[in-house]
């Protein structure tokens, strides 16, 4: 996918609007358009790249994952827990290949674990 036709890549250009939660010089986080839990926010870097597997420089990482954790406080979620995932690739359902985290809390997850 060329970053002209990236959907992120529009959003952080202004040329997309978003509910922006947190802003710095190396990342964006918003709110996500169709929320799976009370607190869905999706963090992504203002540089491209597909996914984790694309050779991700650890300052950008650690930028983002930084920023994932300061929403998570911001969203009042770090006393009652949150999850971050970054799906990876079309078998683990990225949808839009820019990499990007997702930030969700706010309710009890449901472990998967029927003996829990």
């Amino acid at each position: 996918m060329s970053h002209d036709d990236c959907l992120f890549c529009k959003i952080i250009a202004g040329e997309i609007p978003c509910k922006k939660v947190y802003e710095s010089n190396s990342v964006l986080a918003f709110e996500d358009i169709s929320p799976q839990m009370p607190v869905h926010v999706l963090v992504i870097p203002k540089t491209h790249y597909d996914s984790l597997a694309d050779s991700v420089p650890p300052a950008v990482l650690g930028d983002v994952f930084s920023a994932a954790a300061h929403v998570a406080e911001m969203k009042g979620l770090t006393k009652r827990g949150f999850r971050v995932i970054a799906n990876t690739n079309d078998d683990a359902q990225q949808t839009v290949h820019h990499l990007h985290v997702h930030v969700l809390g706010g309710a009890p997850m449901n472990s998967g674990n029927p003996s829990r």
